[in-house]
């Protein structure tokens, strides 16, 4: 397995740890997923996610480049914002979900999922008639993501760039704990706000204690994936490979807002206008079971007479309802919110709410 630069630091602290998209990486800490997903809510924790991908694109051609590759809009995009967007994989799926940040019209950071680095890397490389300059730099840097309402407060004692003008979904490039060229985002995936740092990787142990050390007061806390998980699944936040993949389009998903028809050509666009005009045949739902259970991955979506009508994408048990609750695809009759679908649970059909 793949190691992080705080590996060690996990290990030490006495985290769980297993194999997460060949890396190892911290499932839980001693005090459990409940906690760490309460911490987050209503405090402060830290999350070790230097596996995450990172590549460079620059030169003259790099916006009508990833205006081809991708579904949104980059020309929409400011110097100092960010975008979240896909890769259509030409067979109207989904090769990765991923987050543009643009520096200049000649230079853009593409932030893609640990899972998929090689894949990713093989794709902007084949799809690279543009002549622009690609990078892979996924292995000079380590990435934390600062995660809670009391993130930005802590976080503003180690930089003198203004955190609170810095908006959702924009960064800057800045001095942190003292090390320079730090790039703090005001972007997480936990929905409970905060920043995601990034830095050359030589430089973590720094920022590792500088960020304990001034988040004693605000009760910081390292957060593993299990956490991550149930925060991002209580948001409703798709986990590619999971609710998202090569065989799901972005139009199944609910991600037609981020599929910009009118502003460009893409990869898959003409197949997309197609679904689109004809109606998905499935859709991305979210429910809440209406009695206790847990809905896992994998297990069978029924209507009330036991026919199957989709499948389980993500699911868990919600630290902060105790309700369970989860993700998948069903028929697109079946998708309206308020529809009373059920998932079959050891041979029971446990009644569930989309929502």
């Amino acid at each position: 397995m793949k190691t992080t630069p705080f590996t060690d630091i996990h290990i030490a602290l006495g985290a769980k740890m297993a194999d997460f998209a060949g890396f190892n990486m911290p499932i839980q800490y001693p005090t459990g997923i409940n906690q760490e997903h309460m911490i987050v809510r209503e405090g402060v924790g830290v999350f070790d996610v230097s596996h995450m991908g990172e590549f460079w694109v620059k030169g003259e051609k790099a916006l009508d480049f990833l205006q081809y590759i991708t579904t949104n809009d980059v020309s929409k995009l400011e110097a100092g914002k960010a975008q979240y967007t896909c890769f259509p994989n030409g067979k109207g799926g989904i090769v990765d979900d991923l987050i543009i940040y643009k520096y200049s019209t000649t230079k853009y950071l593409l932030v893609v999922n640990a899972g998929n680095i090689d894949k990713d890397w093989a794709w902007v490389n084949e799809h690279n008639t543009f002549g622009v300059q690609l990078e892979n730099a996924s292995d000079r840097y380590g990435q934390l993501a600062v995660q809670g309402p009391k993130a930005t407060e802590m976080l503003q004692l180690l930089t003198d760039a203004d955190l609170s003008a810095i908006p959702y979904y924009a960064f800057r490039e800045w001095s942190f704990a003292g090390v320079q060229g730090v790039i703090l985002s005001n972007t997480g995936y936990t929905g409970a706000g905060g920043f995601e740092l990034y830095f050359p990787k030589e430089h973590s142990q720094q920022i590792w204690d500088a960020l304990f050390e001034v988040g004693k007061p605000f009760g910081l806390a390292p957060i593993g994936l299990g956490a991550r998980d149930s925060l991002r699944l209580e948001k409703w936040y798709c986990l590619y490979g999971h609710d998202i993949d090569d065989t799901t389009s972005p139009l199944e998903a609910g991600l037609g807002w981020i599929t910009k028809f009118d502003a460009k050509d893409f990869i898959d666009k003409e197949f997309l206008l197609q679904q689109k005009a004809e109606g998905v045949k499935r859709k991305l739902v979210h429910f809440e079971c209406q009695e206790r259970a847990i809905p896992r991955c994998g297990y069978e979506i029924c209507d009330a007479e036991g026919n199957k009508i989709g499948n389980v994408t993500s699911g868990i048990m919600l630290p902060t309802t105790k309700v369970g609750v989860g993700m998948g695809y069903v028929k697109t009759a079946f998708a309206k919110k308020e529809t009373i679908i059920y998932v079959k649970i050891r041979e029971k059909l446990i009644p569930a709410k989309i929502v």
